[in-house]
């Protein structure tokens, strides 16, 4: 859960949680599973136990598709095969091996719990929900999956796909994240004590193969007869959406600065935030009334101490991120006077074309890469 989601006012609308007795509740948990036994999805992490390798999993699927997720997975487990070599894996390493996946808090919040896990629990995965909580990143949902499939824990979830089938489920009149409390409780009062590993795993594979954000496929869904929304022909409209505000749009100038050796000056950006501890092109936000090139001698000159000569344009590159979007304008630059110095970011180097593969970017980054590659 969220900073975000904890905070929405929590509506009292305990009445909607259907009520079952043992009877009906076993039948509905039995309709399910099997359902999954029939249709659930073949994965590479619902082939192990071993906690650390559902870890991994979890964490890379938030707000990760599957097939995305997929051969990052792999290769991961190549890279770093146990929670050990993880932990005694250096952060630059670890940032490059996610590259491309996005959401880099995830990958500096895995890489310091799998120091927590070596360092206090002597490397073997804590199944205690408590102490697994007190492990950075990992919130209650993730907590849930990891303690749920590893060791077949009664621990529910509540994710993306989780919430939207509960919510349709008991026709939800709000959007899910202002009634959370109520959606845990019925993802545990479902969870069946001695099935929680296929259980869980089989609301997730609801949610994402049946119980789809847009026209659904109800026909198919084994809680068809139980569904609320269903019934009253609600599963288009529900779950009710989050009012959301317009999507801000952010113009930024990036220098391709060139010494006289042919070298490129890179930075790597603090540890927290977005993209903390990324290797990046510098540069920055293009304020109101600026032109690329007066914003790119600006930038350069706050954030590193030096002064450059702004070429020729290089590559326009569109990004979107969670809450905005970015337009990079990336020029050509030529080193003019000074030493460049890390003011406002952890490291700057000079490198080659050919060594900037052995840096962690972010992906629009990797896009300017590309383009110099070919240039």
């Amino acid at each position: 859960m969220t900073k975000a989601e904890s905070s929405q006012p929590q509506a009292d609308i305990t009445p909607l949680v259907p009520v079952w007795d043992s009877d009906h509740l076993t039948a509905f948990q039995q309709t399910l599973l099997d359902w999954y036994a029939q249709h659930g999805r073949k994965l590479p992490w619902r082939e192990t136990r071993d906690p650390y390798a559902i870890w991994v999993s979890e964490i890379m699927l938030q707000q990760t598709q599957v097939k995305t997720v997929l051969p990052y997975y792999k290769r991961w487990l190549l890279r770093f095969p146990t929670v050990e070599a993880l932990a005694a894996a250096d952060l630059q390493e670890v940032l490059k091996g996610w590259q491309g996946l996005g959401y880099y808090a995830r990958a500096r919040n895995l890489h310091r719990a799998a120091q927590q896990v070596v360092q206090q629990h002597g490397g073997l995965f804590p199944q205690d929900l408590s102490i697994v909580l007190t492990l950075a990143g990992i919130g209650r949902t993730t907590a849930g999956g990891i303690l749920s499939a590893a060791f077949n824990l009664p621990v529910p979830i509540l994710d993306g796909n989780v919430k939207r089938v509960l919510a349709r489920l008991i026709a939800l009149p709000l959007p899910p994240n202002r009634a959370l409390s109520l959606l845990w409780q019925v993802s545990e009062q479902l969870l069946p004590i001695d099935r929680a590993r296929d259980f869980n795993q089989a609301l997730m594979d609801l949610g994402a193969t049946i119980c789809t954000p847009k026209q659904p496929a109800c026909l198919l869904c084994p809680w068809n007869h139980s569904c609320r929304a269903y019934q009253t022909h609600m599963q288009n409209e529900l779950p009710v959406p989050e009012a959301r505000a317009p999507i801000p749009h952010k113009q930024i100038g990036v220098a391709v600065i060139w010494n006289d050796r042919q070298q490129i000056l890179i930075d790597r950006r603090r540890p927290e935030g977005l993209l903390g501890g990324l290797w990046e092109f510098p540069g920055g936000k293009i304020e109101p009334g600026e032109t690329v090139a007066a914003c790119i001698r600006r930038e350069i000159q706050e954030e590193l101490g030096i002064e450059v000569e702004v070429g020729d344009h290089l590559i326009t590159i569109d990004h979107a991120y969670t809450h905005f979007h970015v337009t990079l304008n990336v020029h050509h630059c030529r080193h003019i006077t000074g030493e460049p110095q890390p003011i406002e970011c952890d490291e700057v180097r000079w490198v080659t074309v050919d060594q900037l593969d052995q840096f962690p970017f972010p992906k629009a980054n990797v896009t300017i890469i590309e383009a110099l590659k070919k240039y």
